[in-house]
């Protein structure tokens, strides 16, 4: 993040040759609420539309603006940049909602040509490229920390400018779209409501079938293809939403994917999640959990999630209190979730892992206390210094140990 801020800051910097120190008066200028002073400068009152004309800045008094800051030189910002113009064509588009919103880029692009060609991506307005100061001005006043970001001003005259000002409208867009509209705290506030009433009334049914469809596909030779770890017990079934591995699938494109996504607000892939008999949602940690105990953690509960940690806390009794990582040149320590341990990516499978880890805590390496294809190197006790050894280290295969935890 903070390479990428550099990167942010050199970016604007490179925009004029004015760059340096924000003029005191823009800064006052910007700290006021309204949209007309936010936006213009002191010789400039107009923004640019993507036909290249000029738009008054004061034409956007009273709607709902959101101050887009992002730039072509970061992948993430492409991807959310799509999202972002079906969501404002739709709202421009409407009767109802077209006159009263409107989107201004902030640039944070590296020159004018990249900001031409990425504006030239954008249906909405933008401060031009040269004005630096009003570009850092806004960055400041909204503690713009990472790109993309969008910011939503609430048309603020009658009120107050932290109820009027809205610093999420990436995750809004994301996980709500036009519903989030007018993104107004009440409105999100709704939506919370409403997506509670659907957790809570969640079945398989309404999650996985809709008014087109009521099943599931099936795969074509049952033997073939489902998870070698994971049995068919009771009334538990796995269901993905790809037909790869897969005991039952939803059908490719099926509306109902885009929904579930939302729904359990999957931000990466792969991810699982687990549903009890009733539909309801037992975890969303299905692969970390999967990661950590194969199929021991069936059925995923908590009641069996704690029989778990407690064995792993038994057999991390005998594992060596200090090793060597082929990968890390200084010394590993066993630790606890309790004692410098704590949530984990381990830095040989890449896998999230928790509880005991083996931790180098000076640069931040850890890995997993046993994985089967990790070789560690045990650190000479005092009964091998004193033998006729005379390798300083031991190479050992963890999958020779008889206390092994499986990654």
């Amino acid at each position: 993040m903070k390479e990428m801020m550099k990167n942010h800051d050199q970016a604007l910097s490179n925009g004029t040759s004015t760059a340096g120190i924000v003029d005191a008066e823009v800064e006052s200028r910007v700290s006021s609420s309204r949209i007309s002073c936010l936006l213009a400068s002191e010789d400039r009152d107009y923004l640019l539309s993507p036909s290249g004309n000029q738009v008054k800045v004061s034409d956007l008094d009273g709607k709902i603006i959101g101050l887009y800051f992002s730039a072509n030189w970061y992948p993430p910002c492409w991807n959310f940049n799509q999202v972002l113009v079906g969501i404002y064509n739709q709202l421009k588009n409407s009767n109802t909602t077209g006159s009263s919103f409107e989107i201004v880029y902030v640039s944070s692009d590296e020159d004018s040509e990249a900001f031409t060609t990425y504006f030239a991506c954008m249906p909405w307005l933008a401060i031009p490229f040269s004005d630096l100061e009003t570009k850092k001005a806004l960055s400041r006043k909204f503690e713009i920390e990472g790109i993309p970001s969008l910011v939503i001003l609430q048309p603020s005259d009658n009120k107050d400018e932290d109820e009027a000002t809205l610093h999420d409208g990436v995750e809004l867009i994301y996980r709500h779209g036009v519903h989030a509209f007018p993104f107004t705290k009440q409105r999100l506030e709704q939506l919370h409501k409403e997506e509670k009433e659907k957790h809570d009334n969640q079945t398989l049914t309404n999650l996985l079938t809709n008014h087109d469809r009521d099943y599931v596909l099936g795969h074509p030779t049952p033997n073939q293809g489902a998870c070698g770890f994971i049995e068919r017990q009771d009334n538990w079934t796995l269901l993905l939403s790809s037909m790869h591995h897969a005991m039952a699938a939803l059908p490719f494109e099926d509306p109902n994917i885009k929904e579930l996504v939302k729904h359990f607000d999957v931000k990466a892939i792969p991810c699982l999640v687990i549903l009890g008999p009733d539909g309801k949602t037992v975890t969303k940690q299905g692969r970390n959990l999967i990661n950590l105990y194969r199929e021991n953690a069936y059925p995923f509960t908590d009641a069996k999630l704690e029989i778990l940690e407690k064995k792993m806390d038994e057999e991390a009794k005998s594992l060596p209190r200090s090793v060597y990582h082929r990968g890390h040149r200084h010394e590993l320590n066993l630790v606890s979730e309790g004692k410098g341990g704590g949530p984990f990516i381990c830095c040989d499978c890449d896998e999230q892992g928790c509880g005991w880890a083996y931790q180098c805590l000076e640069c931040g390496y850890e890995v997993h206390p046993s994985v089967s294809r990790l070789r560690l190197l045990l650190l000479p006790t005092a009964s091998m210094r004193d033998s006729s050894i005379n390798s300083v280290q031991v190479r050992i295969n963890v999958a020779d140990c008889t206390a092994r935890l499986i990654c």
